[in-house]
């Protein structure tokens, strides 16, 4: 596919209504923090101090029109697909023949989390790489999650449904021959069953985290911990490693599997009730060193959480999870690995399981372990900076393993 690819959609920027912005701020006057002595360390969760200095900014300081207007410096549509409105960003490939990649985000993300390595992978030659590198990148809103607004008449939505619709999206919406897909978190197990149930139309997947794709299934889904028992024979580092993950997922996996609709009602009612719960996973799951300001600035923040708000789009995005195991995903074929399609991986050393503890440990732990099998993996890489949000937190990482990974699997 070339850059004279005909491009069937005309733009629809991004543009939130002056009276939703005129609601936030009024509802943010009205914040009404609870006490919270002994918390300054976040060890209780977010500190109402750092949050009342955010919700200050946000309702003062932090100016969306100036967000809006860098997220518009992309092209930007909307679409039914199958029946469901889709949002994407779009970034032209520049180059001898781009290759059309879909890049899938994850909770709590938004499209947005993509925008350090959308520049680099559709126009390498700007950035002192090879054009022949280029793709012709989009990037859609996981239904419910955002733009084009909230979410109905898809109660049921999750990973592996979404796949079919970005299937739809790429080659009948879009006319795409065959593509390239990539994601992280929820993004990487959708960009994974576009690799098992539609291998032969891909060129092949670039992940983060490599999840199996039943991860979702069974009675105790929301268990992170997997029923893993702390014994004392446990040699300290793995039994501290354990709690340590245990300890940034339980109550995420837990509330969004089982209670997600009932927070819904406080997160959708209160705009720094969702930047708290957003901020805790930002948090937690980045690599900070203890400083979320050296991933994320206030307005990285409040940028991603006034998408959420403005699209009252919380309870959809949650609801992926109990979705995921009420309707379990179920393989469309018996071959092996499961992941058929070429699949590439973007680790970090953040996310090491118990019992690893370096770069190249984790390559091999995955190579030779049971999430590896699963995957026919061609290019499995490691990194010691980067968290959870890998595009975002350490981009250049990303975009050489994704190039590296479509190396040579190009038409």
């Amino acid at each position: 596919m070339t850059t004279s690819h005909s491009f069937p959609l005309e733009p629809t920027p991004v543009h939130v209504p002056d009276e939703v912005l005129d609601d936030l701020r009024a509802r943010l006057w009205l914040t009404r923090p609870p006490p919270d002595e002994g918390n300054e360390d976040w060890s209780y969760g977010v500190p109402a101090s750092f949050l009342c200095e955010l919700v200050s900014y946000w309702r003062e300081g932090y100016d969306w029109r100036e967000a809006e207007a860098a997220i518009n410096t992309y092209e930007h549509y909307q679409a039914s697909v199958a029946g469901v409105p889709v949002h994407f960003m779009r970034k032209p490939g520049r180059g001898p023949n781009p290759v059309p990649l879909v890049l899938t985000h994850g909770w709590p993300w938004t499209f947005w989390h993509w925008s350090k390595v959308i520049g680099p992978l559709a126009d390498p030659g700007m950035f002192g790489g090879d054009p022949a590198d280029a793709f012709d990148v989009i990037v859609p809103s996981l239904p419910g999650f955002g733009f084009p607004g909230p979410l109905r008449g898809f109660a049921d939505v999750n990973f592996w449904k979404v796949a079919d619709l970005w299937h739809i999206l790429m080659t009948e919406t879009l006319g795409y021959e065959k593509y390239a897909a990539g994601g992280c978190d929820i993004g990487g197990i959708v960009s994974s069953q576009l690799g098992h149930k539609y291998a032969d139309e891909l060129y092949g997947i670039h992940i983060g985290s490599g999840l199996p794709l039943d991860f979702f299934n069974g009675p105790r889904a929301w268990d992170f911990a997997r029923n893993r028992a702390l014994t004392d024979d446990q040699p300290p580092d793995v039994r501290a490693r354990i709690v340590e993950l245990d300890r940034r997922s339980a109550s995420h996996l837990a509330v969004h599997m089982l209670d997600g609709a009932t927070l819904a009602h406080a997160l959708s009612d209160s705009p720094a009730g969702l930047l708290a719960w957003l901020l805790e996973r930002w948090n937690a799951w980045s690599d900070n060193g203890g400083d979320i300001e050296s991933v994320f600035t206030r307005d990285d923040m409040l940028t991603h959480a006034t998408i959420y708000w403005a699209n009252n789009s919380i309870a959809t995005a949650m609801r992926y999870y109990a979705n995921a195991n009420r309707y379990p995903w179920a393989p469309d074929h018996d071959l092996e690995p499961v992941v058929q399609a070429p699949v590439g991986l973007t680790l970090v050393t953040y996310e090491n399981p118990p019992g690893v503890h370096s770069a190249a440990e984790r390559v091999v732990a995955f190579e030779t372990g049971p999430q590896g099998r699963w995957f026919n993996h061609v290019n499995v890489e490691a990194h010691d900076h980067g968290g959870h949000f890998i595009p975002w937190e350490n981009p250049g990482a990303w975009v050489t393993d994704l190039r590296r990974t479509f190396r040579g699997r190009r038409p």
